[in-house]
C-alpha cells in the first residue's frame, strides 16, 4: 500500500508547483492556487458559486454555473464545461472561469466549472464519477436554467484533459458511471471534447522521456490509481480514455506540445491514432517546441473557439491535424 504523506512528499515542490500552474497559463485565469475565492466576472455575465452536484456536503463536489444576462437568442444555450488540472492532486475549479467567460459574454453558450475529489480524498474512479455527476446535474436542471441538454461540450488542461477525454470516450460505460446525485436517469455523454495535453493511455506513459517516473509508486498516477501501475494494470487501463474508445465517441479536439516535459506528445498521437481507426472525428494539433501548456499562439485559441462553435452551435467549420509554432510568427 501506499503512504500518501510520504509519497506525496516525493513528487517534490518544485514539480508540484510547475504542473499545477501550467495546466491553467494558456486561460490566463491567473496565478496558481489552491482554494480560490470567486472571481470578478464582467456584468454581461451572471455567476452562481459552489452548487452542490452529488447531495454531498465535500466542499471538492461543487460546480460553478455561468449564463449570459443577455442571450443571442430565446431557444437553450450550449453549455461548455472546463475541467482543471493539478494532476488529480491540486487546481481549483475556478481556474476555468478566465476562459468560460468570454464565451458566455456573447451570449450564445453558459459555461460551467466542474470541482472533483482529489487524490487524496478518494482514489480512482471517483474523480469520474463526480464530472459525469455534475453533468448529469446539468441536464437535470437545464429547463430551470434554459440550457440545451443536447449540447454540452467539455475542455480539460492536463489532468482535466485526462478527465474530458475519459468523459468523451465513456459515454456508454456503466463501471464508470457511479451513482452520485439525484438525476442518476439523466445520460453523462458529451457531445464534444477539447483535451488540452491530457494522459489517454496510463500503459504506456512511462515508454517516453519524462521528468516524471509514471510507473514508479510515487508517481501522480499511482496517487490517483491507489497503486502504482505495474502492480495493478487492469485499473491503470480501466482509468485511461483510449481504453472505452468507440465509433459513436464524441468528437474531440486535441492540443499538445511537443516538449512536453510531463506528459509525453506520443500520449495524443496515439489516443488519436486509435480515434481516428475507430472512425470518431479528432483533429491534433502539435504545438512546436510547445511545453505543457503556456501556449501564445492565437492560431490554437481560434481553433478551439471554431471547434465549439461548430459542435454545439452548428456552424460551419473544416479541422485537419496541423502543426503550430508555439508563439504567433
Amino acid at each position: 500500500m501506499l503512504s500518501r504523506g510520504r509519497n506525496r512528499g516525493a513528487l517534490g515542490l518544485v514539480w508540484f508547483g510547475v504542473l499545477l500552474c501550467v495546466a491553467i497559463q494558456w486561460t490566463g485565469s491567473g496565478p496558481c492556487r489552491g482554494e480560490a475565492r470567486p472571481p470578478r466576472v464582467p456584468d454581461s455575465v451572471e455567476a452562481q458559486w459552489d452548487i452542490p452536484y452529488a447531495e454531498t456536503d465535500h466542499p471538492r463536489q461543487r460546480l460553478d454555473l455561468l449564463l449570459p444576462k443577455n442571450r443571442f437568442s430565446d431557444k437553450p444555450l450550449p453549455v461548455i464545461v472546463a475541467v482543471h488540472g493539478g494532476a488529480w492532486l491540486g487546481g481549483n475549479k475556478r481556474d476555468g472561469v478566465g476562459f468560460l467567460v468570454p464565451f458566455v459574454a456573447s451570449g450564445k453558450y453558459a459555461g460551467a466549472t466542474i470541482g472533483y475529489r482529489l487524490s487524496q480524498d478518494a482514489i480512482w474512479p471517483a474523480q469520474i464519477h463526480d464530472c459525469k455527476a455534475a453533468l448529469r446535474w446539468l441536464r437535470g436542471n437545464a429547463e430551470k436554467y434554459n440550457l440545451d441538454p443536447q449540447r454540452i461540450g467539455v475542455i480539460g488542461f492536463s489532468a482535466g484533459g485526462h478527465l474530458v477525454a475519459m468523459l468523451g470516450t465513456s459515454g456508454d460505460v456503466s463501471e464508470l458511471e457511479g451513482d452520485l446525485g439525484k438525476f442518476t436517469d439523466q445520460s453523462s455523454r458529451v457531445a464534444c471534447v477539447v483535451d488540452f495535453f491530457g494522459p489517454t493511455n496510463f500503459l504506456t506513459i512511462g515508454d517516453h522521456p519524462s521528468q516524471i517516473k509514471h510507473y514508479a509508486d510515487d508517481s501522480p498516477e499511482a496517487l490517483l490509481l491507489g497503486s502504482a501501475i505495474p502492480a495493478d494494470e487492469a485499473k491503470a487501463r480501466q482509468a485511461s480514455p483510449i481504453t472505452f474508445v468507440t465509433p459513436d465517441d464524441a468528437p474531440i479536439l486535441i492540443i499538445h506540445g511537443t516538449e512536453d516535459p510531463l506528459v509525453p506528445h506520443p500520449q495524443s498521437e496515439e489516443f488519436r491514432d486509435a480515434l481516428r481507426k475507430a472512425g470518431v472525428p479528432v483533429t491534433l494539433i502539435t504545438v512546436q517546441d510547445g511545453s505543457h501548456g503556456g501556449f501564445r499562439n492565437p492560431i490554437i485559441e481560434r481553433q478551439v473557439r471554431d471547434f465549439f462553435a461548430a459542435h454545439l452551435l452548428g456552424e460551419k467549420a473544416e479541422f485537419r491535424d496541423m502543426t503550430v509554432p508555439n508563439t504567433a510568427p
